[in-house]
């Protein structure tokens, strides 16, 4: 979540703060490696903590935890915009007691290089860098991504021209595909106050203005065949933009439904008493995807 426009844009879930997600990962998993650098293939392959590694002429911190047998996918998960991996560390301990688990830094987060200045990143290139650190961290390994908000929508992006290496896909409420047109539709260009923050943070942050200078582009989803796909929506999100929250509401729950292209084996589910951070709110469900997710992959093999 991207939180330089935090309290005027947090019902608009690409730009909204966190308060206390999130462990520190030098507590929960051993020794922080993340000064070391690391620009070896095999970096990826047995270490736990978190490393930095050299990805295409980029540094790119990584934490890994978990071990699982080589025919059960590599976990990876993908934190939202302006968070570091550290936001869903929680998840990662959970998971890591029965798989292999690795999180990472996208360039402009946490300690992460910040990409090239004044150059805006597309989803092709955040999937360039994705590819080339799956090559260090899983090898021939099938992989199941599971990305909250931002993280959600590049995985989602990811995953259909990639499906011979994504065997499974969760979503923790992503980021919708068509945000900027949607968000034009339902909050008008003459609204006011926080409705107005709320419409014109939204939209800056598409065009890229956000850490990552990650362009948010509108675009159809495409399908990745019949892997596993797990959708969890928020329950309860917009009160702050009180004059249009029962229309904000259905446009997130509209993109959540259009996700399901993504597969003839998808589902949506709206996690119960959960806010935008559903890993946080109701780890239990969150958990319980990803697992389902990853159960079901390593039975298709």
């Amino acid at each position: 979540m991207f939180r330089t426009f935090a309290k005027a844009v947090a019902a608009i879930a690409v730009v909204c703060a966190v308060a206390g997600a999130g462990l520190v990962l030098n507590e929960e998993y051993g020794k922080d490696d993340s000064d070391a650098k690391d620009t070896t293939a095999s970096a990826g392959a047995s270490f736990t903590g978190t490393k930095k590694i050299d990805v295409d002429g980029h540094t790119v911190n990584v934490s890994c935890s978990g071990h699982s047998d080589a025919d059960r996918p590599l976990v990876v998960l993908m934190p939202g915009g302006g968070e570091g991996l550290g936001n869903m560390a929680a998840l990662q301990k959970s998971l890591s007691k029965t798989d292999r688990v690795c999180s990472y830094d996208r360039l402009g987060e946490g300690k992460s290089d910040k990409p090239p200045k004044d150059e805006l990143q597309t989803v092709n290139d955040t999937g360039v860098l994705l590819t080339k650190l799956l090559d260090h961290l899983a090898g021939d390994r099938p992989v199941v991504l599971a990305g909250h908000s931002l993280g959600g929508y590049i995985a989602a992006r990811y995953t259909p021209d990639h499906a011979d290496r994504v065997k499974g896909l969760v979503l923790l409420d992503a980021t919708v595909p068509h945000l900027t047109r949607d968000m034009k539709r339902t909050i008008p260009a003459d609204a006011t106050g926080a409705s107005a923050q709320a419409r014109d943070g939204a939209l800056a942050t598409n065009e890229g203005q956000n850490p990552e200078q990650f362009v948010i582009a509108d675009g159809p989803v495409h399908s990745a065949g019949d892997i596993p796909v797990e959708i969890l929506k928020h329950e309860s999100q917009y009160s702050i933009v009180p004059e249009y929250e029962a229309a904000l509401e259905k446009m997130w729950a509209d993109g959540q439904q259009e996700w399901m292209k993504l597969s003839t084996d998808s589902k949506v589910t709206t996690a119960k008493g959960s806010g935008h951070y559903i890993h946080t709110d109701r780890p239990d469900l969150a958990l319980k995807a990803v697992q389902s997710v990853t159960a079901r992959a390593t039975d298709a093999r």
